[in-house]
């Protein structure tokens, strides 16, 4: 049997795990896509986001940053009726908030990908084992901060931080999960 990291508990979060955590992505629908998952994340656990990721899929127009950054207030509350959705209306503003300010951060750099490379040029490996747990770093930290200036909402270190090892900038598979040293190698192809 392969050894996982510790947090899969299910056949959604084995899936997520396997196919797609720790892969490195440049593609800016996809970067938003998962920006949206980590805040929406925040006081959950990640298993319940992933369960509704499909619904939220429905619902925000394919996570499309551009459709999302013109939702108005009449938009949030249909999504506050819809039990399908994670129902937090702070979340739910952070979501077109967070359209604005990933557009602004595209046309200033030209993507996402290469605003988050100002921070962090190469990927890292934590080589953690699966008894330590690494939440939050010094680059999470200085990331969120300057998020937080360009008008991002629901983004602390600790979102920010998941949020780049879900996107491949940091590997913290454990040593013991088998996708460690595969990630690290289909990554160094992609950088």
């Amino acid at each position: 049997m392969k050894k996982r990291c510790e947090w899969v508990k299910s056949d959604l979060s084995k899936a997520y795990h396997d196919e797609e955590y720790g892969l490195r992505k440049i593609d800016d629908a996809y970067l938003f896509e998962i920006l949206v998952l980590e805040f929406m994340q925040a006081g959950l656990s990640f298993e319940i986001v992933l369960k509704k990721r499909e619904a939220m899929r429905k619902a925000f127009d394919n996570f499309s940053y551009e459709k999302i950054s013109l939702y108005d207030d009449e938009k949030i509350e249909s999504f506050m009726e819809n039990k399908l959705l994670i129902r937090n209306a702070k979340k739910l503003r952070a979501l077109v908030a967070n359209a604005k300010a990933f557009i602004r951060v595209i046309e200033e750099f030209g993507s996402f990908d290469k605003y988050l490379r100002n921070f962090i040029k190469d990927p890292i490996d934590y080589k953690r084992n699966e008894k330590e747990t690494i939440c939050q770093s010094p680059l999470s930290k200085s990331l969120a901060r300057d998020l937080k200036k360009r008008d991002f909402k629901f983004i602390g270190p600790i979102t920010i931080h998941s949020y780049l090892e879900a996107i491949g900038l940091i590997n913290n598979h454990s040593l013991e999960c088998f996708r460690h040293d595969e990630v690290n190698k289909i990554n160094k192809t992609l950088n």
